[in-house]
C-alpha cells in the first residue's frame, strides 16, 4: 500500500459499524460491511439509507450525493471479501473475547500491508494489537456515537503502532471531515474516562435516593447545560456497553471510585439495556420516554 486508504472494511454493522460505514461511504470510501447475521447487514443498509435521505431533504448532501454514497457500500457476505480494504475497522460489541475471534478469521485474508483498526471504546490496543500478525499496522479508531452527527474521533496508538499507520489513520480522519484528538493507551481513553464516571456517579444517585431519574437529567440539563441528561445518554449508549466500560476502568485502575454501581449492574441483568430493548433508565415501549424510577 501507498499509505493511501481508498477502501474501508467495516466487521459489525450495529449501530456504530452503520455509522462508520455511512461517514466513510460519504467521503469517497469503497466501503464492505461485514457482520456474521447477514440480516444485521441488510438492516444497517437500511438505516443507512434513511440517514442520508434525511440528510438529503436537509439539504446537507445531494440527491446524487446520497444514491453515489449508497452505491459505494458492498455487503460482504463472507469475511474474505474484506481482503481487498486498504483499512478494516472492527466495530463489534465490546467484548474482548469476541475482538480476537474477528481478529484470528480477519488477519489471514488481509493484504499484508492493509492496517487493522479497532472502535472500542475502552479495550486495551496494545493487547488487541498484540493478539494480531500486523501489531504495528494496529490502531484504535474511536467513533463518537452517532457517527455521523458527532465530529470527534480518538485515535490510540498501542506500544508498537508504527508512524506511517498513525499519520494514514490522521489523513483518513481528516478526510472524513471529522477532527482526531490522541489519546494513550489507558484503559477508556479520554471521553469515556470522563463520561463514564459521570455516568455511574448519576447511577449511584439514583441508586441512594437523591433524585429521581426525571430529576437528576432534569438537574445536569439545566443546571450545568448537558444536552441530554446522564441516565437519558446512559439509555441512548446501552446500559450494557456502559456497565463494561465502567468494569474495564474499575479492572485496568483498581481504583474504587470506578466502581460499577450495583443498580447498573441490576439493570443490566434484567435485560434492561435502554433504548435498544425498549427498557433502561426510561421505558420507551410506549413511543414516549417514562422514567422507570
Amino acid at each position: 500500500m501507498d499509505g493511501v486508504i481508498r477502501s474501508v472494511g467495516i466487521v459489525g454493522a450495529g449501530q456504530m459499524g452503520n455509522g462508520i460505514a455511512h461517514v466513510c461511504a460519504a467521503s469517497g470510501f469503497d466501503v464492505r460491511l461485514s457482520d456474521r447475521d447477514p440480516a444485521r447487514i441488510q438492516a444497517a443498509l437500511s438505516v443507512i439509507d434513511a440517514n442520508l435521505t434525511r440528510q438529503a431533504q436537509k439539504g446537507v448532501i445531494g440527491e446524487y450525493e446520497r444514491a453515489e454514497a449508497l452505491a459505494r457500500i458492498h455487503p460482504a457476505d463472507d469475511i474474505e471479501d474484506l481482503g481487498v480494504c486498504d483499512l478494516v475497522i472492527e466495530a463489534a460489541t465490546e467484548d474482548e473475547q469476541t475482538k480476537y475471534r474477528i481478529f484470528d478469521a480477519l488477519c489471514p485474508v488481509l493484504k499484508p500491508d492493509a492496517l487493522l483498526a479497532t472502535n472500542t471504546s475502552s479495550i486495551s490496543i496494545t493487547r488487541l494489537a498484540a493478539s494480531t500478525d500486523r501489531p504495528e499496522r494496529f490502531i484504535g479508531i474511536h467513533f463518537m456515537n452517532p457517527v455521523p452527527v458527532m465530529h470527534l474521533v480518538e485515535l490510540i496508538r498501542g506500544i508498537a503502532t508504527d508512524d506511517p499507520t498513525y499519520e494514514s489513520a490522521k489523513r483518513f480522519i481528516a478526510k472524513l471531515g471529522k477532527t482526531a484528538t490522541m489519546s494513550e493507551d489507558f484503559p477508556a481513553f479520554i471521553v469515556n474516562r470522563i463520561l463514564l464516571p459521570m455516568i455511574n456517579e448519576a447511577v449511584y444517585t439514583l441508586y441512594e435516593g437523591v433524585g429521581s431519574v426525571e430529576s437528576i437529567d432534569t438537574a445536569m440539563k439545566l443546571g450545568a447545560n448537558h444536552p441530554m441528561g446522564p441516565l437519558q445518554l446512559a439509555d441512548f449508549i446501552g446500559l450494557d456497553t456502559c456497565l463494561s466500560i465502567m468494569q474495564v476502568l474499575y479492572e485496568g485502575l483498581a481504583d474504587s471510585k470506578y466502581r460499577p454501581c450495583p443498580l447498573l449492574v441490576k439493570y443490566v441483568e434484567a435485560g434492561w439495556l435502554g433504548r435498544k430493548s425498549k427498557r433502561g433508565f426510561y421505558d420507551y415501549r410506549s413511543g414516549t420516554p417514562v422514567p422507570t424510577r
